[in-house]
This record gives structure tokens, C-alpha cells and sequence, in this order.
């Protein structure tokens, strides 16, 4: 069942049509749903001219009474609360906030991030100046972890990875998509059911729309979130949906994503089953020549990972734990995912 909560539902301001609606999902985090919230309220757009739709995906009680409270507070802008009424995940989450939404333009931002106060501002005026765009998407920039003043730290593996939202084309982190548009490709594909690809797969519909534009001073700030060692290991089942994409969009996928396979990751996988196999036959001298070539190319990986990344010993170790495993799991949820989505995918 969908719950919804608005500061003061009784005011004419309630009741008047905004231009902009922010989604916000949100899974477990009323911390840091805070502090986005908070940042959204203080935008200097005038608060009768946005709402503010949270979508609760872990259907948290201490979300929603965190959220009530928020908007219940006389500086707030209208802000509503609700679950989805099925399904899981972020795209669940987003299209039940846009359906939700009042606005004309729906500004999408998660609960991790700090939008700047001119965020909604810069992207209504973009949206206004360019009528052809039917989505736009802003910059979010990636704080840098303090560091030491007597040496210039590099960031690890995982810090190096989120910065990668600096250069991305399209996120959904920092976006204003015409409601219009939304209602007219239908949505989030749901069976993005993790916050991986969906946002690519939004902005390839989107574009056979019209144009997606680039507002790079509407800003969102988005802070490196502490993780425990191995991320890179939980983030290789990503990759199951990187199928969903290639099938939906093979060309863009190739031409925009990853111009060829991971043929490293295949061979690392191949050379270790055979290792494996002659061991088994009785063939010791191949068996070591395949298995060295594995790992052989297992070190060039983790040297590929630590030439702009930290270089302290408990990073150089998990960076090099983390190398021998990711090519099998990488390669596992690949296949996986073809055989899922039905396509030759590698």
C-alpha cells in the first residue's frame, strides 16, 4: 500500500501545480535521506514551484518518520512519502515517483547526494532555453576524501570507480527528464532490478525522442560512501544486467559502453579449467604452463588496478585478493545474464 505525506495539505500552496518534481529513492539510508532532503529545501527555487516525491524501497518505518518530519517543518516544500505498491529496486522506485510527480519536468537525485542550492533553478532554465530537449542531464561532482598535506594520497579502487559519475554521459543521480517523455517510453525498464544500466537504458529511449542535453551548472555533490573490504567482488553481479542492455541496445552498448569483451577475463577463466583438466590427465607440464599464463595475467590485472590507486599495503593487498576472483565472477554473471535475457553476449 502507498503512503503519502504533505506539509501543510490544507495551504493553497499544497494545491498548486508545481513546474519541477524531485524523485528521490531511497532503500535503508534515513541519514543520509536527510541531509539530500535538507539540501533540496533549501533550494532557491521558490518552494510553491517544487514537490519532492520519496520513494521508500526498503519500506522503512524510520524513513517515513524521518520524512514526516521534514514535512512537517514551515520552510519545507510540499513533500510526499510513499512505497511502492510492488516490486523492488530503483526503477521500481523512480517510476512510482514519477507517476506520482505534479510537475511538468521530473528532476531525478538519490539519497546519497547534496544538490546545490541553484540545482533545480539551473535545470528549469536549461529546459526552458532548449524546448527541443526532452531530458537533460546535470554534473555531479565526487568530493575528494581528505588526505594528508605533507603527501598527495591517491584514492582507492572504489573512490576512483564512484568518481567515474564526474564523466558519465547520463546518471540518474542528476537528471530532468519532461514527464511527457517518461509517460511516452513508459518509464524505467523495471527488470533493471539494481542500480546499474537502467539510467543508460533511460537515456538510449529517451534519445530516440530527441535531443538529451548537458547542463553542466546544475550540480549535485556525491560523496564517496564508506564500503567494506571486497566491493569490487559484491559489484560484478552487476554485469547480469549489462546483458539486459546489449540485447535492448547492441549497438549503442558496443559503441558507447564496452567496445569489446573483457577477452582477459574469458582467458583467465579458460587457461584455469584447463590447468584444471591436464592436472586431472596426468599432463603436469601443460598444466603449469596454463596455470602460470592465468596468473600472469591475474597480476597484469591487479597492476592495471593500482596505477592510479593507493598504494597502501591493505589496499595493494585487496586489490590483488580481489584480481583472482573477479574474472570468475565476471565471467559467471555474464553468461548468466545472456542465457537470461536470451543473447550473445560476452
Amino acid at each position: 500500500m502507498n503512503a503519502v505525506l504533505k506539509s501543510a495539505p490544507d495551504s493553497a500552496e499544497a494545491r498548486a501545480v508545481p513546474d519541477i518534481t524531485v524523485v528521490v529513492p531511497t532503500y535503508l539510508r534515513p541519514m543520509l535521506l536527510e541531509r539530500c532532503l535538507l539540501a533540496l529545501m533549501g533550494q532557491d527555487l521558490p518552494r510553491d514551484r517544487y514537490e519532492i516525491v520519496v520513494v521508500d524501497d526498503g519500506r522503512d518505518d524510520r524513513t517515513r518518520d524521518r520524512v514526516r518530519m521534514l514535512a512537517g517543518r514551515t520552510d519545507a516544500p510540499s513533500i510526499h512519502y510513499l512505497r511502492p505498491a510492488r516490486g523492488r529496486g530503483p526503477a521500481v522506485a523512480r517510476n512510482a515517483g514519477w507517476l506520482a510527480a505534479r510537475g511538468a519536468v521530473v528532476a531525478f537525485t538519490d539519497d546519497d547526494t547534496i544538490p546545490d542550492v541553484h540545482w533545480l533553478t539551473r535545470g528549469q532554465q536549461a529546459l526552458l532555453a532548449h524546448p527541443e530537449w526532452v531530458a537533460a542531464s546535470g554534473r555531479v561532482q565526487v568530493p575528494r576524501l581528505a588526505m594528508p598535506v605533507d603527501r598527495l594520497e591517491r584514492p582507492t579502487d572504489h573512490e576512483l570507480m564512484t568518481r567515474g559519475l564526474e564523466t558519465a554521459e547520463f546518471v540518474t543521480a542528476n537528471a530532468f527528464v519532461r514527464r511527457e517523455a517518461l509517460v511516452r517510453i513508459d518509464g524505467f525498464d523495471e527488470r533493471f532490478q539494481r542500480a546499474w544500466r537502467e539510467d543508460s537504458d533511460l537515456q538510449f529511449r529517451l534519445q530516440q525522442l530527441g535531443p538529451v542535453g548537458r547542463v553542466a551548472d546544475a550540480q549535485v555533490w556525491h560523496p564517496v560512501r564508506p564500503e567494506r573490504w571486497g566491493v569490487s567482488l559484491r559489484q560484478q553481479r552487476n554485469v547480469f544486467f549489462d546483458a539486459l542492455l546489449y540485447r535492448k541496445h547492441p549497438d549503442l552498448y558496443r559503441s558507447r559502453i564496452r567496445p569489446v569483451p573483457p577477452w582477459d577475463y574469458y582467458a583467465i577463466v579458460a587457461l584455469t579449467l584447463a590447468s584444471i583438466v591436464m592436472a586431472l590427465a596426468g599432463w603436469a607440464e601443460p598444466a603449469v604452463v596454463a596455470l602460470a599464463g592465468a596468473a600472469l595475467l591475474i597480476l597484469m590485472l591487479a597492476r592495471r588496478r593500482l596505477r592510479n590507486t593507493s598504494h597502501a599495503p591493505r589496499h595493494v593487498l585487496e586489490m590483488v585478493a580481489t584480481s583472482v576472483a573477479i574474472p570468475f565472477l565476471s565471467v559467471y554473471w555474464r553468461l548468466r545474464g545472456a542465457w537470461h535475457f536470451r543473447t550473445l553476449f560476452l
